[in-house]
């Protein structure tokens, strides 16, 4: 028997509810790591102002509204079975509302860099991710069904035979779907934790950092846990074991590692020194109606997508067209590519951002400029699209 519990004898599961609130049943395939899992519940905070003929708080009955948050750090890691989705998949979707769009990859039967030719229809979508090699681009233009344009050229151009990896893509969406994550501590006696009806508020891509890492937060549902559960919470009859399976296999990918293509003409820009994309869904819960204990459904608000980020200044046309569009308010495309393997590459495409005017940093050796909170634009939910591949 331990006398403490480890932090590190932690494992983490996520899942799409299919009706908020409802916890799904989950597979070993669930599985993501996660750095750290902050989740905080109080009962709403309210006044008695009766009279009591003392000064002497007479406490709060039970029933009051719990208020549940949460935030969850986690490392972008390795996709090693393409047949299956992502380790970040629930997640991912849980942020921006659709279901992944997969493509299974295909054999390239000519075109150049930017432009790709099919010896069949593709069935590619705008905005939808491919990858060559250790790179990944997005679908800007469809010109016929055996033809896409990417938003920037790959660094080698793929010749006639050469494969596309397969991709999983996100895009946004009008409803958000709640999630599920599971927290499983060893031993198993420890207390288990479920935060059902997760609503991811924001999503952060944090660029730059030691190694390449997501953030997830928001309002929940409500904490389920091993040792107060009561059948019917979550809509399960019994507290769910921890599934078994495969020892979680997966590789975390260095923060330096990647590539930034910024411009109205895309170009790769080298000296970027951190950033950071943040999706905030401006989320409330319904639970305010009388007769509600608890939430019932995720109301989402107007979506913003930003990004902030530096760079040194070294006079080149990239950094100087980047500096006259934010003075003139003129929208550019910026993608940013996680990893430089296949199978370990993460992408973001904001293919129209209007960039702040930037601060000029010379508190340092060198000059740095810092964009902050240049906010990306679009129709309907085409303001940013990400992809693991």
């Amino acid at each position: 028997m331990p006398c403490y519990i480890s932090s590190n004898d932690n494992r983490f599961y996520a899942a799409i509810e299919s009706s908020y609130g409802t916890v799904p049943a989950i597979t070993a395939t669930a599985q993501f790591p996660a750095v750290k899992l902050a989740v905080e519940q109080r009962m709403e905070q309210v006044q008695r102002r009766d009279k009591t003929g003392g000064r002497t708080f007479g406490g709060l009955p039970a029933g009051l509204r719990r208020e549940t948050s949460f935030q969850l750090t986690t490392y972008m890691t390795s996709w090693g079975d393409t047949n299956g989705v992502p380790p970040h998949d629930a997640l991912v979707r849980g942020a921006l509302g659709a279901p992944g769009l997969r493509f299974y990859g295909a054999t390239i039967a000519g075109g150049n860099a930017q432009l790709l030719e099919f010896a069949s229809p593709h069935g590619l979508s705008l905005d939808q991710a491919v990858a060559f090699g250790g790179e990944i681009r997005f679908v800007a233009a469809i010109p016929d069904a055996t033809r896409v344009q990417l938003n920037a050229p790959f660094t080698i151009a793929p010749s006639a035979g050469s494969p596309l990896f397969p991709t999983m893509t996100y895009v946004p969406a009008n409803d958000l779907s709640g999630v599920s994550i599971f927290d499983y501590w060893g031993p198993s006696s420890a207390v288990q934790r479920i935060i059902r009806g997760a609503a991811i508020d924001r999503m952060r891509i944090r660029i730059n950092a030691d190694f390449h890492q997501f953030e997830f937060s928001g309002p929940a549902a409500d904490v389920i846990d091993s040792a107060s559960f009561e059948s019917g919470q979550g809509g399960l009859t019994a507290y769910p074991a921890e599934p078994a399976g495969p020892f979680f296999d997966y590789s975390v990918i260095p923060g330096n590692l990647g590539q930034v293509w910024i411009g109205s003409t895309p170009k790769q820009v080298f000296t970027l020194t951190d950033g950071e994309i943040l999706i905030d869904n401006d989320v409330e819960l319904r639970s305010r109606e009388f007769g509600l204990q608890g939430p019932r459904c995720i109301v989402p608000g107007r979506r913003t997508v930003q990004i902030s980020f530096s760079l040194y200044e070294e006079g080149e046309e990239v950094t100087r067209e980047l500096y006259q569009a934010a003075r003139q308010r003129s929208p550019i495309s910026i993608q940013i590519q996680l990893g430089e393997q296949p199978g370990q590459l993460f992408g973001a495409y904001l293919k129209s951002v209007v960039p702040e005017v930037p601060v000029f940093d010379d508190s340092e050796r060198r000059l740095q400029w810092r964009f902050s909170g240049s906010r990306a634009q679009g129709t309907v939910n085409d303001e940013i699209a990400v992809a693991f591949g």
